[in-house]
């Protein structure tokens, strides 16, 4: 995979697929992590010369114009955190991007409207797609991949796009392959992985794939209840994935058989309601009330997993522990964001609501030896999937 370092960019006008999908609530962004990320490559490329014309997609307005979804803000926040201006087309490919592309001076910067907002962006129909990348390539001389967590996408901007012209990846992909490859080739063990979010069907891939190569597995948030109905307890009104109990019955006994060690917890917050002013107490993890929800994992829970963090040399972490976004069940998050940086361990958080709570609660990022910018392209990635964007830089 060529990088960034390699092409010759001073006066050429470089095309930067850019992952700058932050949260935004009534206008304002609240979360700037994947701006700031993105920073690094459309920086170096503009002291050497470049035209940087950045380019990006935010929520999923499926191929319409939908304001609430403009990178207006975006623009704004990316201009400060380079310290200049930062021109912004109103449109994708059409004769705003056009002119604001033309009046780009070497060392300046702009930044495309949503890409999204194209229905060529995301479709299915490579016709379709090609004829929106064939739009977006016209705009420029080189292209650079640098939005990881679009890289699991084939999508125009993703896959299309580096097909037509010359291409390498950004610093931020070449970064985050080279972290991925450190949890899939010659890892240094033990090998721990902490997983949590809401669903046990998001992980189902990564789960089988890492049955083979880690030596123990955490389990934690929202999925957590599936394995704990799997194993015939209570989970009272807490989520539940009835369709995937034969599948986490199959993953413990396979775990058992290949001498990985599957962690689970052993007491749970469980709450009246989805509230953080809800009645919530502390109960045992095999006797969640009928009529709770479970929110959090529990105290001691938080202890058991910093304990089997703790000798750990390299520690893949996604997904939160609870509803850390609600102040009552933060702390079995906080418990293992702590866990991972008391290990010493190689310590990867793989993005997404991971990489928010180590924000949210306070962490110094930097603590962590890596935070990844995409956290579904990390899944799948350790998956063993093929992810478009990255096989189109090999090419």
């Amino acid at each position: 995979m060529r990088t960034v370092d390699e092409l010759d960019v001073a006066g050429k006008r470089v095309l930067v697929r850019s992952d700058l999908n932050v949260p935004l609530k009534d206008g304002a962004i609240t979360d700037d992590g994947r701006i700031r990320a993105s920073v690094p490559t459309i920086k170096a490329l503009a002291e050497r010369g470049a035209k940087v014309i950045v380019c990006a997609h935010l929520g999923r307005p499926k191929g319409e114009v939908q304001p609430e979804f403009s990178l207006a803000a975006v623009a704004v926040r990316l201009g400060e955190l380079l310290g200049a201006d930062v021109a912004f087309a109103t449109d994708t490919a059409g004769d705003s991007a056009a002119a604001t592309v033309a009046a780009l001076g070497d060392g300046q910067v702009a930044l495309l409207e949503n890409l999204r907002f194209e229905a060529g962006e995301t479709s299915k129909d490579d016709a379709e797609r090609g004829a929106f990348a064939d739009r977006l390539a016209a705009l420029a001389d080189l292209y650079v991949g640098d939005g990881f967590g679009a890289v699991h996408r084939k999508h125009a901007s993703v896959f299309d796009v580096p097909q037509r012209l010359p291409h390498a990846a950004g610093g931020l992909i070449k970064t985050e392959v080279d972290v991925l490859r450190k949890l899939t080739e010659d890892v240094e063990r033990p090998y721990a992985v902490a997983l949590g979010g809401s669903k046990v069907s998001d992980k189902l891939g990564v789960i089988d794939n890492l049955l083979g190569k880690a030596d123990r597995i955490l389990i934690g948030g929202g999925m957590v209840f599936t394995f704990l109905k799997a194993q015939g307890h209570e989970v009272g009104k807490s989520l539940l994935e009835e369709d995937q109990l034969g599948t986490v019955r199959e993953y413990l006994r396979r775990a058992e058989e290949n001498g990985v060690e599957f962690v689970l917890p052993v007491d749970i917050v469980a709450a009246t309601a989805f509230s953080a002013d809800a009645d919530h107490d502390v109960v045992a993890a095999d006797a969640i009330p009928a009529d709770r929800l479970g929110l959090d994992i529990g105290p001691e829970s938080g202890k058991l997993f910093a304990d089997r963090l703790k000798d750990a040399k390299t520690i893949f972490w996604n997904g939160p522990m609870g509803v850390f976004e609600l102040a009552p069940y933060a702390q079995g998050t906080r418990a293992v964001a702590q866990g991972l940086l008391d290990s010493g361990a190689f310590t990867v958080v793989g993005g997404g609501d991971s990489a928010a709570a180590v924000r949210t609660l306070g962490f110094d990022e930097n603590a962590f030896s890596h935070i990844s910018t995409g956290g579904g392209a990390s899944l799948e990635y350790l998956e063993g999937k093929t992810l478009p964007g990255l096989s189109a830089l090999e090419d």
